[in-house]
């Protein structure tokens, strides 16, 4: 079990550090889902490695019909179901055809801002981070923290934040510009519209 003290590192860092075309991909994802740091990123792949050494590893098992590989079989799925990156009937190669998105898509940060929670992914993050999030109505810190799938509508604003306020200068800052462009574009559809001509009065 080793030392509380000193956990293990649940990810690994790259062989070649200084590869240019790798740093570009991450910094790109760094952005896109406002990770704070590249260890965030080294985790989920950390994840998605895992669960393909299981998928890879059962392939060869299941061939045999070991009972055992048939039930981690359906332990696994059920796991990516329970957090919604797979569905119940997914297959070891939809599990192969995993990639860095589909679990980054499921951390709490993405989520709420993809709910339209914040404006931005980075204040998705700062909103999590400073409690005004909850998560089952419990209060969640952990922007990283990946969302089960039965959970999902359950995430909203602390009601003791003041943030909960729909009058409040964040939310109205993201909500606002969001309607304004909703109500610009029914007027540009409707100024669009054919206009019905009258008969004509005979």
């Amino acid at each position: 079990m080793g030392d509380q003290k000193f956990p293990r590192k649940t990810y690994s860092t790259p062989r070649h550090p200084w590869e240019k075309n790798r740093i570009d991909t991450e910094r790109k994802i760094l952005e896109e889902f406002g990770l704070v740091n590249k260890r965030e990123l080294w985790k989920s792949q950390s994840l998605l490695q895992n669960f393909r050494a299981q998928a890879m590893d059962l392939q060869a098992r299941l061939r045999t019909e070991n009972p055992s590989a048939k039930k981690q079989f359906d332990l696994l799925i059920r796991k990516l179901s329970r957090y919604n990156i797979l569905g119940e009937g997914a297959s070891l190669d939809d599990i192969l055809s995993l990639n860095l998105e589909n679990v980054l898509s499921r951390r709490l940060q993405t989520v709420v801002y993809k709910k339209g929670l914040s404006g931005t992914v980075k204040q998705a993050r700062q909103l999590i981070t400073h409690g005004h999030i909850l998560l089952n109505g419990r209060r969640v810190t952990i922007p990283g923290m990946l969302v089960e799938r039965q959970y999902e509508d359950t995430i909203r604003f602390n009601p003791d934040s003041p943030v909960s306020d729909e009058d409040h200068p964040l939310r109205r800052a993201f909500e606002k510009p969001a309607e304004a462009q909703e109500e610009a574009k029914e007027e540009k559809n409707e100024q669009a519209a054919p206009v019905e001509e009258s008969a004509p009065i005979e």
